[in-house]
């Protein structure tokens, strides 16, 4: 099978690389997690010119409908950047949702500015007592109208600091846990009666928690299925973020260890090191295989098949733990300078560190990996 990038591919990979040298280094990452919305307003409005946030929305929205070959060569590429701009949570996740689920005229005040990059909106799905990603949602909608007004809280809004609106989870029907009953409601920020207080991810990026108090809200079509098949997407492209970040912990620690010297020899000469190194290398690329079978097993690819949430699952599921392993090994050859913010050891561990956690860990995919399979 030929896994060579295509030609438009290779442009969209060499984008996000350049830009990854033009706007990154540890010091300038840093300062981007400090704003207020945890990451650089001129960097998103720089994504914007430049097309890389409209070329995540479908065709007919005015984007250009990347499949999963183009989604998964753009987050490598920026993981391995390590990249703070919410391009998955705010663009490939509640960005593509808006656009399946908006009426024309939400469409029209808002989708040409989500393409843009001048506005923003974010998933506010998860709860308190929910866990791994499932669908257990308490918050209500009550019809009002032509809409609803929401009440309840969604406590964890990743990369919701500053966004411009926000698609909701709520109830008109159904107990919490179950898919009946469960619909996506559009409320914009300054919607009367929502209040948002910001907080600190693991990985320095900013969260909300969101509270309702009688919002007037406008529905979106779809429901549980449309949100699974944006999460699955969704999914993918963290598992390629994770492998870029993987990558680079992997060659920075690898140009460290031919340079440190110990006992007059450079570190990498030590058999027991090269052993380990050697385990990590195999699980960057058994990561990479899991990602490509991801890769082909999508509906309309070079290649199709079945199965494409299942493959996704079970890339994430070896992922999360595979990379937590590598970032744990490259803190220890690095000593306690690992930890420290002054290396990119530490900042792409913190990020593994959240990837391999949301919106599930490792045996909630592995769970739902054998489920879907089964």
């Amino acid at each position: 099978m030929n896994f060579d990038l295509s030609e438009d591919d290779e442009m969209l990979k060499a984008l996000a690389e350049r830009f990854v040298s033009d706007r990154y280094d540890l010091d300038r990452r840093r300062a981007y997690l400090a704003e207020p919305q945890g990451f650089a307003r001129d960097n998103w409005a720089l994504l914007g010119e430049l097309g890389l946030i409209g070329a995540l929305f479908e065709a007919d929205d005015g984007g250009l409908g990347l499949d999963a070959t183009a989604v998964a060569t753009v987050f490598e590429a920026l993981g391995r950047g390590l990249v703070v701009e919410p391009l998955i949570e705010n663009v490939l996740l509640a960005g593509r949702l808006f656009a399946a689920g908006a009426t024309d005229s939400l469409r029209g005040d808002w989708l040409p500015r989500l393409l843009d990059g001048s506005a923003r909106v974010a998933l506010a799905h998860v709860e308190a007592g929910a866990r791994n990603g499932n669908l257990w949602v308490n918050a209500r909608a009550r019809p009002d109208g032509d809409g609803a007004v929401l009440s309840g809280t969604k406590d964890y809004v990743p990369c919701g600091s500053g966004a411009d609106g926000y698609i909701v989870t709520a109830r008109d029907a159904g107990a919490p846990g179950d898919a009946n009953g469960l619909g996506l409601w559009f409320v914009p920020a300054e919607a009367p009666g929502l209040q948002a207080s910001s907080w600190r991810m693991a990985d320095g990026t900013m969260a909300v928690s969101l509270a309702f108090d009688n919002v007037a809200a406008r529905r979106l079509t779809g429901g549980a299925d449309l949100l699974a098949s944006a999460e699955t997407l969704a999914s993918l492209a963290r598992a390629a973020e994770a492998l870029g970040v993987m990558q680079r912990l992997f060659d920075d620690t690898l140009d460290y260890l031919r340079t440190r010297q110990q006992f007059g020899a450079p570190l990498a000469s030590f058999q027991a090191i090269q052993h380990r190194m050697a385990a990590q290398y195999a699980a960057i690329e058994q990561s990479r295989a899991l990602v490509e079978l991801a890769i082909v097993s999508q509906p309309g690819a070079s290649q199709p098949g079945e199965g494409f949430a299942t493959a996704v699952y079970g890339a994430r599921a070896f992922i999360a733990d595979a990379s937590l392993m590598l970032g744990h090994e490259m803190i220890q050859f690095h000593g306690g300078m690992g930890v420290t913010d002054e290396l990119a050891v530490g900042h792409g561990h913190k990020r593994l560190l959240v990837l391999s956690r949301w919106p599930e860990d490792g045996g909630a995919a592995l769970d739902r990996f054998a489920g879907i399979a089964a």
